[in-house]
């Protein structure tokens, strides 16, 4: 006879009994007439597929809408459950039967608990010790009166247990209303373009403490939701939890020190010392558990207690994937299978639903506003920080989760809130996008080129890195750039982070860390390395300036924080790594391809030059170490703004004692003809004018090379491209860096032939070339493109207050190569005679 377990989940009523085998866990095959889904393994396989598939159809949909990943999931959850499908009971059953609905919610409590342990695992309890007393008040005042609304919405609302706990009632509602979702928040900043704002920064400070508040309170609540349960059993749940803290953090916080310690610097951690950890994890949930605490309160204090460090970017690298990517989605369609939207019905139900909204929100909203006006925070900035504290996520999911596991919330109750957190979430963004307009516009500024910056002036630079393999030569390129008493450098540092659903790359945004301490995580420790590097480059060079910055953004908006920033530093040039990257033996090869949308994006909307830098080395690893180092810099000349871009740059350079310059000058053969694109009068002027401008620029050359020796001149008549690439080779071996312009749209007869097999197309025709992997050369290439075509003010560049395309204008161009602002207009751009120093003028 088989064995038989009865069995009352919590998700069915008190007098429901399900009967199932134990022994039923896989099947003996369809061939052997077995259904697959009479037995467990094969059943959950299909669900977490089922799950995983419902939840990524509403992660595309609603990605155009800017909404967080937590709405998606849900509403996977939603999809699957008795709102959608599972109203035929047929399919539900054959899906989500009730035998399997303790197995699933098992396997989805697991991974909140160890997701929960990563979230305490990485973060860092100094960062609430140094927040000051603006977001504290901010973050109180913003959880008090939601708390008193929660007050009276837990009075009005009917169907309560009549032997539930008042207080733990009121709790749970409180909290759900006030409380933010941190990583929600992170990624809502980071879409809106606010995350590098003060007002950013003031709302993740903000709802980190709320979360912190939010955690107490739920212990408070759970404490006192037991049933039949006496005041002092309360009491005594509240102090076995206060012990259970304490033994964390005076026993277990400093054997887990130990462990580490014993790990020599630079070596990987041992499995067993993971596994130690990880058992440590199930221990300390079961333990809460034990006390009477939920078990996801354990799990998060142990990994509050792991000192920051590598043993924690140990585990979250190999941990965090796994359960963020597979099993948390299963607890959100949890709560989607509980919620049943039908019970909310009547028109009554939906008029109290959309009254607890707007009073949750308004709530929020005016408690955060008072304090701003304390602390002399604009009005429209508090109006929208308090929307965005109406954030919602995983902690109120939990939250009311657990209030209907421990029967403080019914069903009806429970789809209500779970109504009310979607909504209330959801409007965040819309609204607050409306209310918050975008910046006003910057004072315009002149000198967003390397060509019209004068070398008795500052250079404001701006250099994107990606990894620390981007360090090196970037600062050496900095270094040859020529800092000097007469123009110092001002160099941002801006390390590019992607922003993803991961706990890692949200809390970095937030962390402000001093050098010398332990990394929080692997992120946190490339940053490190890298301000570190910079650092030590400007206490050592003089004339240098460096101020490092982080960006956390999607990969398809990165440029725009990056346009953004260089805007708000007025910088004349960007300088971004190239998504390739040098291997052994020489070949290129893709690091990352979301890089290269990013690369292409600045590109297309930079408000200032921008220069891709392939990396393959220049020359040592920095001038401390290379104090008698040179380099030698070739500048391919054909022509056009990107060309003289180059050669300013390149010219910048040669004024350094150790970089000699060669200008290599491409001209065409006299039976060579101009392959045009557009034979109107206006593309002729415009070719006319660039042409006389490139001449200056040539000539000038030719007289500083005449008297410096430094600087070689060459002059190369070529006839088309198969003659431009013999002559780039010649000269291949001699030289550590390539400065090369990204070329006009338009098709010359010297680059004939080298786009058809173009592999990227962005770095121009001459910059793909030397930046393949058939072109054998150690010499990086620094690929320039010209900021060009609009004023700051979005007008076209004009000459005596005219489009400097007017053929009026041709004449007087000679008159006009310095840029200067004419009644509130700009004008041409200078020419490399502007930049010459005193001695060649």
């Amino acid at each position: 006879m088989e064995n038989t377990t009865m069995l009352a989940p919590s998700n069915v009523s008190d007098i429901s009994i399900i009967c199932y085998t134990p022994t039923m866990t896989t099947t003996n095959g369809v061939w052997q007439g077995d259904n697959p889904l009479d037995y467990s393994i094969p059943l959950f396989v299909l669900q977490i597929t089922l799950v995983v598939l419902a939840t990524r159809f509403f992660v595309f949909i609603l990605k155009p809408f800017h909404q967080p990943r937590v709405i998606a999931e849900i509403l996977g959850g939603l999809l699957l459950g008795p709102s959608v499908l599972g109203r035929d009971e047929k399919l539900a059953n054959m899906i989500f039967p009730l035998k399997s609905a303790m197995f699933l919610e098992t396997m989805a409590n697991i991974g909140l608990i160890y997701f929960l342990f990563l979230i305490g695992l990485e973060m860092d309890i100094s960062i609430v010790k140094r927040t000051g007393t603006k977001a504290v008040s901010i973050a109180v005042a913003g959880m008090v009166l939601p708390l008193i609304v929660g007050v009276g919405i837990s009075f009005s609302m009917s169907g309560k247990n009549e032997n539930t706990n008042e207080i733990s009632y009121i709790l749970y509602i409180g909290i759900v209303l006030s409380v933010t979702s941190f990583p929600v928040l992170t990624r809502m900043l980071a879409e809106l373009k606010l995350i590098n704002t003060e007002l950013g920064k003031l709302a993740l400070s903000t709802s980190l403490i709320n979360d912190v508040c939010a955690w107490f309170l739920l212990a408070l609540a759970i404490a006192l939701s037991e049933q039949n349960s006496s005041t002092w059993a309360s009491v005594w749940v509240v102090v076995s939890n206060m012990l259970f803290v304490a033994f964390c953090f005076f026993v277990v916080r400093p054997s887990v020190t130990w462990l580490i310690n014993r790990t020599p610097e630079g070596k990987q951690f041992s499995e067993f010392q993971i596994c130690v950890v990880l058992v440590g994890v199930a221990i300390s949930a079961f333990i809460t558990d034990v006390i009477g605490t939920h078990s996801i309160f354990g799990a998060f204090v142990f990994g509050l207690v792991i000192p920051n460090g590598p043993l924690g970017a140990a585990i979250i690298e190999k941990l965090e994937d796994f359960v963020s990517g597979l099993l948390l989605p299963l607890f959100y369609a949890i709560s989607g299978l509980k919620t049943n939207i039908s019970l909310i019905h009547g028109t009554g139900s939906w008029s109290f639903v959309f009254t607890i909204i707007p009073l949750a929100c308004f709530g929020k909203v005016i408690g955060t506003l008072i304090i701003s006006v304390l602390f002399d925070i604009p009005t429209r900035d508090g109006v929208v920080l308090g929307l965005l504290m109406n954030t919602k996520g995983l902690i109120e999911m939990i939250v009311l989760n657990i209030g209907r596991e421990q029967k403080v919330l019914g069903d009806e109750i429970f789809s209500i809130m779970v109504v009310a957190t979607l909504i209330m979430t959801a409007t965040v963004s819309p609204i607050a996008t409306l209310i918050y307009k975008p910046r006003k516009r910057l004072i315009p500024y002149r000198k967003r080129t390397m060509q019209s910056t004068r070398i008795d002036a500052e250079l404001r630079v701006l250099l994107c890195i990606h990894a620390p393999r981007n360090v090196p030569t970037i600062i050496n390129l900095l270094e040859a750039t020529y800092p000097n008493k007469t123009s110092p450098i001002c160099a941002h540092v801006l390390h590019l982070v992607e922003l993803t659903n991961r706990a890692s790359a949200m809390l970095v945004v937030h962390t402000s860390r001093q050098s010398g301490g332990p990394a929080l995580n692997k992120t946190q420790a490339q940053t490190e390395h890298i301000i570190t590097a910079f650092k030590n480059f400007e206490e050592h060079v003089g004339y240098v300036s460096v101020q490092p910055l982080t960006v956390v953004s999607p990969y398809p908006t990165m440029h725009e924080d990056i346009c953004i920033l260089a805007e708000e530093k007025r910088v004349a040039t960007i300088i971004i790594p190239f998504h390739k990257q040098q291997t052994v033996d020489g070949d290129m090869q893709e690091t990352n391809p979301a890089l290269r949308l990013v690369n292409h994006n600045l590109l297309q909307s930079s408000p200032c030059s921008v220069g891709i830098l392939v990396d393959r080395g220049l020359n040592g690893s920095n001038r401390l170490t290379a104090n008698q180092a040179s380099h030698r810099v070739a500048v391919l000349f054909f022509g056009g703004p990107d060309d003289r871009e180059a050669l300013s740059y390149g010219w910048r350079m040669s004024r350094h004692q150790r970089v000699f310059l060669t200008v290599m000058h491409f001209i065409p053969g006299k039976d060579v003809a101009e392959l045009k694109t557009n034979n109107d009068q206006l593309d002729d002027e415009r070719s006319i004018i660039s042409n006389q401008i490139d001449e200056e620029c040539i000539n000038d050359i030719k007289m500083i090379a005449a008297s410096d020796d430094s600087i070689k001149y060459i002059e190369k008549v070529v006839s088309n491209g198969e003659e431009t690439v013999s002559a780039i080779r010649e000269m291949n071996n001699v030289n550590d860096l390539f400065i090369v312009g990204r070329g006009q749209e338009k098709a010359s007869a010297l680059t004939e032939g080298l786009t058809d097999w173009s592999e990227c197309p962005e770095l121009g025709a001459i910059g793909d070339l030397l930046a393949s992997s058939d072109f054998e050369t150690s010499a990086s290439v620094l690929v320039m493109h010209q900021y060009v075509g609009q004023g700051p003010d979005g007008e076209d560049i004009l000459v005596n207050d005219k489009p400097w395309q007017s053929s009026d204008n041709f004449n007087s161009l000679r008159e006009k190569t310095r840029c200067q602002q004419q009644r509130g207009r700009y004008v041409a751009v200078s020419t490399v005679a502007n930049n010459l120093g005193p001695q060649y003028l």
